[in-house]
């Protein structure tokens, strides 16, 4: 069966410096297997640019992987989990922030 995660595309912020404080100091720590029981594996990502050159459309990416749909679904329904949603979208001062659940599919060279 293939993994499922969770991927949260934040826009751009008004100010970025504030933002990656938030984010790496109060947000990132909101995310353990404690918060997000199922959880397998967590992965942040800051975009540096667009293979044009032309403006990233979001500054980080964020992925929540988990076994299953079923396991994504029951963590994202606690209490914790829904407290670093809000979070995620107080910090999120360039507009909302997309979150697009995803089957992931591998191949490894």
């Amino acid at each position: 069966m293939a993994g499922t995660k969770l991927v949260v595309l934040y826009p751009t912020p008004q100010d970025v410096n504030e933002f990656e404080r938030a984010y790496t100091q109060d947000h990132v720590p909101m995310v353990t297997a404690q918060n997000f029981r199922g959880i397998t594996k967590f992965v942040a990502a800051k975009i540096l640019g667009t293979a044009d050159g032309s403006p990233a459309p979001f500054h980080r990416i964020a992925e929540l992987h988990f076994p299953s749909l079923e396991a994504l679904q029951s963590a994202a329904a606690s209490s914790a989990a829904l407290q670093a949603v809000t979070h995620a979208v107080q910090i999120s001062t360039g507009g909302k922030p997309v979150m697009l659940v995803a089957e992931e599919e591998t191949k490894i060279f």
